[in-house]
């Protein structure tokens, strides 16, 4: 199969697309013909080496943790999918960026999502999931998403707001109409967020979840007025220092489920800010690491 692969850790320049082994499905895991596969930030930090203490890989890696495609192999202990199921789901922390790739955690795609928008929605649909999950109930509640216009804060956005919840996200100025179009409404963040939000919010901000690891974290736990009603998806660093719930992203086939349906109702719909063929998947990673990324990029098998 044709992969992308790194062979040492780096820069983009490691990328290269290459023949590699079929992978195949093991106890519980499907093989997909992939038809594309996200990028996120985990893919380059693990190929730069950045992520090596925490996470190690075998040399040479493909790149990509979810993706979308047919399913062409069934692995031992597998049942409820057939050959030719389209799915969309998560594997390992590499394999995804191939012609072939291995998923432990599935669930159909809805046909309102295209293949690039189901690609795009495993790991954020999950990680937003997972941290409004952490949350409680939303209906009729005030929440503030901090760092709303990425994959994970565009998709907390859209599920929270079908969930009941009003939202306030923040983002740069240049993606507030984007989140008013999520349902969202939108503030900038930084210096003077808790003035602006007393204007959005009068009574008070409910709850908050995390999704940008920008460093605001304590000053999110004084406008929630509690560390506990807040939750982070991404500030590893700050989390357990002050005393915030930090929800991982998990291979959670009953989450894909969920997200999935969500998305055949119309009610969440991956934005994709940019594709790229499998060929350009050095220029993908360099996209990804610029950041400020609206949605979610994805890689065209």
């Amino acid at each position: 199969m044709r992969a992308a692969r790194y062979h040492e850790y780096g820069g983009t320049e490691t990328l290269t697309v290459e023949e590699a082994p079929d992978p195949q499905p093991g106890v519980g895991e499907v093989r997909i013909r992939v038809a594309a596969a996200s990028v996120n930030p985990v893919d380059w930090k693990v190929r730069s080496g950045a992520a090596r203490d925490v996470v190690t890989v075998d040399l040479p890696a493909i790149p990509g943790r979810d993706a979308v495609g047919l399913v062409d192999r069934i692995g031992e202990g597998v049942d409820g999918v057939s050959v030719g199921d389209r799915v969309f789901g998560l594997g390992g922390i590499t394999g995804a960026t191939a012609e072939l790739a291995v998923l432990s955690a599935w669930a159909p795609a809805p046909d309102a999502w295209n293949d690039a928008e189901a690609a795009g929605a495993g790991l954020a649909a999950v990680t937003a999931l997972r941290g409004l999950k952490a949350l409680g109930p939303l209906a009729g509640r005030t929440l503030l998403i901090e760092g709303a216009a990425g994959g994970v804060g565009g998709a907390a956005v859209e599920i929270a707001v079908a969930l009941g919840a009003t939202v306030i996200g923040t983002a740069s100025e240049r993606n507030h109409a984007f989140l008013s179009s999520l349902g969202a409404l939108p503030t900038t963040y930084g210096t003077g967020l808790a003035e602006r939000l007393a204007d959005l919010a009068p009574k008070g901000i409910d709850l908050v979840l995390d999704a940008a690891a920008s460093g605001s974290l304590a000053d999110l736990v004084e406008i929630a007025g509690s560390p506990a009603r807040v939750v982070t998806v991404a500030d590893y660093r700050n989390a357990g220092r002050l005393g915030v719930h930090l929800a991982n992203a998990t291979n959670d086939p009953a989450l894909l489920t969920e997200a999935a349906g969500f998305g055949a109702q119309g009610r969440y719909t991956p934005w994709i800010e940019q594709t790229y063929p499998l060929e350009e998947i050095a220029q993908a990673h360099a996209h990804s690491e610029r950041g400020h990324v609206r949605g979610k990029i994805v890689t065209l098998i």
